[in-house]
């Protein structure tokens, strides 16, 4: 049966889920997880399966030489260890998938006005080199790719990850036609920060009222001000209270109360948003799927009441 909507979730994890690949990292949601998210997300929306990139695309915004290397193999133990994981065919895979998925929601956000990748967000990848997971950086290549069709003039990056996204604010440093907003923990990974448009800083140990209060006072001035007429949201989970890899200490509400702003402000102004969820590594998994789904919940409640 057809859901009462028009919108669609992207995703590049079904092929792994189901065929057995392994998590490249302990801390990642392990095999049996990550089906039940996917079978639950698809009582949701329908899901499809990522598209590969072009990697002319990827070229775009990553140096060719790099991408070469990565796609053969011929990457070094150091360039190992920045990324996280070893080197296999399956990290180039990911990376296209993830990357497809992104772009595929991109198209999707421009015709409906949400777009939606199950993964994505992998902000730490800069034009030459990997690191903190991310081999390619999505974002970045879906932002580039309407930057160049002209399908958009202002593109608001906003990412609350608990990690700053030090790769997508190198690679737009000097594009004044995007807007790069992190809020992050001010003492976690990636150690040596980039300047974004906008950095809040975050001490650890952060709760609900405060990061809220953050969004509010500082983000959403910023954002108003900015007027973008496409914008991207890293939704990371990664800042939930026992986060495996985070130091702040929101709840599920405010996760959920998170999400619910920014939704409910791109509903509001029109403005074609794409979720990619990020970060997550609760010692819980339960929790973290917990905190997936409502990021889907309430951005069908906020753009089917919109669009309908």
């Amino acid at each position: 049966m057809n859901p009462p909507h028009p919108f669609r979730a992207h995703t590049a994890f079904r092929r792994a889920a189901y065929t057995g690949q392994s998590a490249p990292r302990r801390q990642f949601l392990p095999r049996e997880s990550l089906v039940t998210l996917l079978e639950q997300a698809a009582a949701r929306l329908p899901l499809h399966d990522a598209p590969d990139l072009d990697w002319a695309l990827a070229e775009r915004v990553h140096d060719p030489a790099y991408l070469r290397r990565w796609r053969e193999g011929q990457v070094t133990r150091a360039e190992e260890r920045a990324l996280g994981f070893p080197w296999t065919p399956a990290v180039t895979a990911r990376g296209l998938g993830s990357s497809g998925a992104t772009l595929a929601a991109t198209r999707d956000a421009l015709a409906r006005g949400w777009g939606l990748n199950l993964g994505g967000g992998t902000h730490h990848a800069y034009a030459d080199h990997a690191e903190g997971f991310s081999f390619l950086n999505d974002v970045a290549i879906s932002t580039r790719w309407l930057l160049d069709t002209a399908q958009a003039a202002r593109v608001l990056v906003l990412d609350l990850d608990v990690h700053q996204g030090n790769g997508t604010a190198a690679l737009f440093a000097n594009e004044p036609r995007v807007l790069t907003v992190s809020v992050h923990a001010e003492h976690n990974y990636p150690f040596r920060k980039e300047r974004s448009g906008l950095d809040v800083a975050l001490p650890d140990g952060t709760g609900d009222a405060e990061y809220l209060a953050a969004l509010d006072q500082q983000v959403a001035p910023v954002v108003a001000a900015f007027d973008p007429d496409f914008a991207f949201y890293l939704a990371g989970a990664d800042v939930l209270a026992g986060d495996q890899l985070g130091r702040l200490a929101l709840s599920l509400a405010g996760v959920r109360a998170r999400d619910r702003r920014v939704f409910r402000w791109a509903a509001r102004t029109r403005t074609p948003l794409v979720t990619v969820m990020a970060g997550g590594y609760h010692r819980d998994p339960d929790t973290l799927i917990q905190a997936r789904l409502n990021t889907l919940d309430e951005g069908l409640a906020a753009f089917v009441a919109a669009f309908s």
